[in-house]
């Protein structure tokens, strides 16, 4: 049997990432050293160390919003994002159009 077989499997729970976001936020680690030692992505660890945030946020406010809100809130703001990346992609765009080698990476 490998040795996989013989390892116990550590699930990510809310307390094991908490613990992990509070090394991060505390500076003992990097988000891509703790991402790395635990093998996991660093894309994960920094939505944990945001979804965290968020969270202490509103637990801090006098009145807390509810999860749907807070979701919302997050789709708004991606929304946002979304259409500021489609602009500058559009304008990445029409700088391009002078140069032809150019003209066919664009439309990859």
């Amino acid at each position: 049997m490998g040795q996989h077989s013989d390892e116990i499997i550590e699930r990510w729970m809310a307390k094991r990432r908490a613990t992990l976001v509070l090394k991060v936020l505390k500076g003992d680690t990097s988000v891509a050293e703790a991402a790395r030692q635990h093998e996991l992505k660093v894309a994960d660890v920094e939505q944990w160390r945001d979804q965290y945030l968020r969270a202490a946020e509103n637990g801090l406010r006098r009145r807390p919003k509810d999860e749907e809100v807070l979701k919302d809130d997050q789709i708004k703001k991606l929304r946002q994002k979304i259409g500021e990346l489609v602009v500058e992609n559009d304008v990445l765009r029409e700088a391009m159009k002078p140069y032809p080698l150019a003209q066919g990476m664009s439309d990859a």
